[in-house]
């Protein structure tokens, strides 16, 4: 499908190094990202893709982020935060949905799966996403910094996260999928070290059928990440792709990202399906670019992400968070999980909309 704009659109879109305007053409085809240009692409968990062909690029890294003038608004306090917001999965329903997944890995049916939810907050028109970006990326910096700011194409995005799903150039790309989150590295449990192990597994078999025999490689496994209130633990995937390899070849063999989904992928996205009461959207897809004028591309699984929609005439701003679920899992140790992904996020957010209420 394709959607072609006449003339340059209004939007926004910022990564780290790059600064992109003016919509040329919108498509929702996968062999978009093979033809000339730069895209800005978004997929949804759900494999709807979205690739935005932009007319203005410019290639400069974001300045250090400074504190932003909040005005009359205060920094809204990171206890309590949630409290606006409502969730897909409560407190009872989310340990029913550990607990299901722990029966089964005992039946064998999965060894583990990524189990989520989603918060959302109804938001007012005059929110700029632009001022969320800020807020966010000076409280709380992130690798893969990302503001999508194209109505015209259905995205509104602020994205904030820690990690890589895949990063080409040329002929090379590389993955570095997260496992194992603690507010400190001294509290990363045995359980973390063996997740992330089995999904770094998972991404190697996942880029081997697209890459030259014997060039995937591990650079660094279970390597300790600083993040603004917490850490993880990363590891890296590299490889070399087979000549004639497509975008939609890639994709097919990797997508979604094994660490939000679980092992073996196939019956992890079932449990996902059969537990998850809402699609998860933006959330744990893939969100960046691919510009093929320079023969590159940077693609973040959109965790630690926000998307605004318009439902029912009230617009909504949403975030999902969530936790990989072992036989090994405590439903109650698991939910504090996504409590800890999420309270220093929704706390910004409330600070942004704080200053929007009073300005």
């Amino acid at each position: 499908m394709s959607d072609h704009v006449t003339g340059p659109s209004a939007g926004e879109v910022r990564f780290r190094d790059v600064r992109a305007s003016g919509i040329e053409q919108v498509r929702h085809d996968v062999a978009a990202l093979d033809e000339p240009g730069f895209w800005v692409v978004v997929i949804t968990f759900e494999g709807h893709l979205t690739a935005v062909r932009m007319s203005h690029v410019e290639h400069e890294p974001l300045t250090a982020a400074a504190e932003p003038d909040y005005g009359a608004g205060a920094r809204r306090s990171i206890d309590g935060a949630e409290d606006e917001w409502v969730s897909s999965l409560g407190y009872d329903r989310y340990e029913a949905a550990v607990e299901e997944v722990r029966r089964r890995v005992a039946r064998g049916e999965v060894y583990q799966a990524n189990i989520c939810r989603v918060l959302r907050r109804e938001i007012p028109d005059g929110f700029e996403l632009a001022r969320l970006f800020e807020v966010v990326r000076a409280g709380n910096p992130a690798p893969y910094s990302a503001l999508i700011d194209l109505p015209a194409a259905g995205l509104e995005i602020v994205c904030a996260s820690p990690e890589l799903y895949l990063e080409r150039s040329g002929e090379r790309i590389a993955s570095a999928p997260i496992k194992g989150t603690a507010t400190t590295a001294a509290e990363l449990l045995p359980k973390d070290y063996t997740e992330n192990v089995m999904i770094t597994d998972l991404v190697r078999n996942d880029l081997a059928p697209v890459s030259v025999p014997g060039t995937v490689e591990v650079d660094g496994l279970c390597a300790i990440e600083q993040h603004p209130g917490l850490v993880h633990l990363v590891s890296t995937v590299r490889s070399t792709l087979r000549a004639g390899v497509r975008w939609s070849d890639v994709l097919a063999a990797s997508f979604p990202a094994g660490s939000v989904s679980g092992a073996p992928k196939v019956t992890a996205l079932q449990a996902i399906c059969d537990l998850e009461r809402v699609p998860r959207g933006p959330y744990c897809g893939a969100i960046g670019f691919v510009d093929n004028d320079r023969g590159t591309a940077r693609l973040a699984v959109g965790i630690r992400t926000f998307w605004a929609t318009r439902e029912d005439d009230a617009r909504w701003l949403r975030f999902g968070t969530g936790a990989g679920i072992t036989w090994g899992s405590d439903p109650e140790a698991e939910w504090c999980e996504t409590l800890l992904k999420a309270q220093r996020l929704i706390a910004l957010a409330e600070t942004a909309l704080q200053t929007t209420d009073t300005n």
